[in-house]
């Protein structure tokens, strides 16, 4: 904390930077951010929303001044139609795919899109296998069906939106006819899918990163949001947007303000009544300038900008775009704070560690993706010198200079009620006797809505907008030296950068090593079979790993997860942003792939090694 004092009174205020953590609590985030906000004095704080759904989040504010879900998960078993998109919850949701599962026993049919096919497609009325890069073409040639055909909800459309008209004359150049070579579904089936949608008794639009992590990630969730909207499709029980969170509690931390451009709930650093509220409540002057992003902040330590970070809970050696300029960022860092409860590949590049506490060694509320907050005890003692993380944050607190004196995570959620007008109702008490109760929930006492925006949306009129969208191509495109296309994300066993998942026994011993998926004739193609190494490069850099044949992946792209340390796939990724969420696009790149290479050693975990010194024991 003294370095990251002298560093603020040396260099100003901005030479500060804070990355906080969704796996922590809420309370944690909220602490957090009003730490990089008062004691560092800016609003560079930022977390793993920027790479996951930041993009979801600028649309859906942007459209109906909610960054939040409209209708649960479990509200599938309500809905006639499900349509998800750019999303695999069979590796990524596994509870919401059983919902969804469930829901289609029971007679829902599934429009599934998605440039990979996965085991949901199996139960898909429609399995829309669409090229990568192409969700705006197909989106709006669904759209152009539903304005074309007479199926838009007029009164919905007259009574609660504004901007329909530009959006009408926007799609009525993406006929299906002229879409179908571009995204690779037929004209015919985007019109049965478009009339399938429209005309049901309740709808539900659910996606997932392969629909935010591009550079045209904000214009594909207007889309979702304007197919909603045309159709009156939004409201009801069985309808709605449901961007599927990843993280225990990346809803929570965004919902408490770990976002460099907002304060708790949403609330524009940049609009002086919410800097104004929060002045009075915190009694200090706020930074009235949005801070940085992830990346962003990266380019700014490359910059001489940035001097010294407080990273909690994230890996960003792991987790960024092009890793090797995040690493070369992290390296130049005068001093760099991390505080984790795994030496984590952030780590290495840290001047201090702090040990802290894991999810069951404290208390604290996290928020799912349904906005449900819910309260989590103890149930086991920290091992060694680790410290519980709100313990931690508070003392660096102290030491920049602020008198604080929390006595624990029920007197800062108090103080977040104050902040935050959504969970204002909610009562540390009331969850201490249900466990959880849904926001919004604005007085005590009010039983929470699962259901939002059933008579009017949170804007200034009352009326959701439509925003229309053209088609951007992808930042990087194959061409004859880099073919192919790269596409990462998660697998079932392991989650995001592994730190956790890999050092666990059981999860490491069914995945323990790294693995690229292409289809079999790619494969054989360039003459490697299924087991063998092959490496993929791109324009940033190469790695080397096992090849694996799956022919739910399309001709000419490559799967891999980011989850191995021993073969980054965030080595490869293009840092380039959606101009709106400033979300890198990991879901497209251009690479080659070849057979053979030399893998990376492993390091102390990984690759089966937990099961090995568990059967010699």
């Amino acid at each position: 904390a003294g370095k990251l004092r002298a560093i603020r009174d040396s260099h100003g205020r901005h030479a500060l930077a804070g990355f906080g953590s969704a796996k922590g609590t809420n309370e944690e985030a909220y602490l957090f951010q009003k730490l990089v906000r008062t004691g560092f004095g800016s609003n560079n704080v930022d977390h793993c929303t920027r790479l996951c759904h930041a993009s979801s989040v600028a649309a859906l504010m942007e459209g109906i001044s909610s960054g939040a879900v409209s209708n649960q998960v479990n509200d599938v078993a309500r809905a006639e139609v499900i349509f998800l998109i750019g999303a695999n919850p069979v590796s990524n949701h596994p509870v919401a795919a059983t919902w969804i599962k469930n829901a289609i026993r029971k007679g829902a049919r599934l429009i599934y899109a998605d440039p990979r096919r996965s085991e949901l497609s199996r139960h898909a009325a429609y399995a829309l296998q669409f090229k990568p890069d192409t969700d705006v073409a197909l989106l709006n040639a669904m759209m152009h069906t539903i304005v074309q055909e007479g199926l838009v909800n007029e009164a919905f459309i007259r009574s609660r939106t504004i901007g329909y008209e530009e959006l009408r004359k926007n799609v009525a150049g993406y006929s299906p006819e002229a879409m179908a070579p571009v995204c690779g579904v037929p004209a015919e089936t985007i019109r049965e899918v478009a009339r399938l949608y429209a005309k049901s008794r309740a709808s539900m639009i659910l996606w997932g990163m392969g629909i935010s992590q591009h550079v045209h990630g904000t214009d594909n969730a207007r889309c979702l949001i304007a197919l909603c909207l045309m159709t009156g499709q939004v409201g009801r029980p069985g309808t709605g947007l449901h961007p599927l969170r990843g993280q225990n509690n990346v809803q929570g931390a965004s919902d408490s303000g770990l976002i460099p451009m907002v304060f708790p709930d949403y609330q524009r650093v940049d609009h002086a009544d919410a800097r104004a509220r929060f002045e009075k409540l915190w009694g200090v002057s706020l930074d009235p300038q949005p801070g940085l992003t992830v990346v962003e902040i990266m380019h700014a330590v490359l910059d001489g900008k940035i001097r010294g970070m407080y990273v909690m809970g994230e890996n960003p050696a792991m987790s960024d775009p092009d890793a090797h300029h995040a690493r070369a960022a992290l390296a130049k860092l005068d001093h760099l704070v991390v505080q984790e409860i795994f030496l984590t590949e952030t780590c290495y590049y840290a001047d201090v560690i702090l040990p802290a506490t894991a999810w069951p060694e404290k208390d604290g509320t996290v928020t799912n993706t349904d906005r449900m907050v819910q309260l989590g005890r103890r149930a086991l003692d920290a091992p060694g010198s680790a410290k519980p993380d709100l313990w931690i944050i508070q003392e660096i607190a102290r030491r920049l200079g602020l008198e604080w004196n929390y006595s624990g995570p029920a007197d800062v959620f108090n103080e977040m009620r104050r902040a935050m007008p959504s969970i204002a109702g909610i009562t540390w008490e009331r969850l201490e006797r249900e466990s959880c109760v849904t926001y919004p929930c604005e007085r005590e006492g009010d039983p929470g809505q699962p259901v939002v925006f059933t008579e009017r949306f949170p804007t200034p009129t009352g009326r959701a907008k439509f925003v229309p969208a053209d088609i951007i191509p992808a930042a990087e495109r194959p061409d004859r030296e880099f073919p192919f296309v790269l596409i990462t994300g998660r697998q079932l066993e392991h989650w995001h950068t592994g730190a956790i998942t890999r050092r666990a026994t059981v999860l490491d011993a069914i995945e323990p090593d790294p693995i690229a998926s292409l289809h079999p004739l790619d494969l054989d193609a360039i003459g490697a079979k299924p087991g063998e190494v092959i490496s993929v490069a791109s324009r940033r850099g190469i790695i080397s790993l096992y090849a694996r044949a799956d022919d739910g992946t399309p001709r000419g792209a490559v799967f891999i997860p980011f989850c191995y340390y021993e073969a980054a796939a965030n080595l490869l990724t293009n840092p380039a942003l959606d101009p709106f969420g400033k979300i890198p696009e990991f879901k497209y790149c251009a690479v080659k792939v070849t057979k053979g290479g030399e893998l990376t050693p492993r390091s102390s975990y990984g690759g089966g090694q937990a099961l090995a010194a568990l059967l010699s024991a």
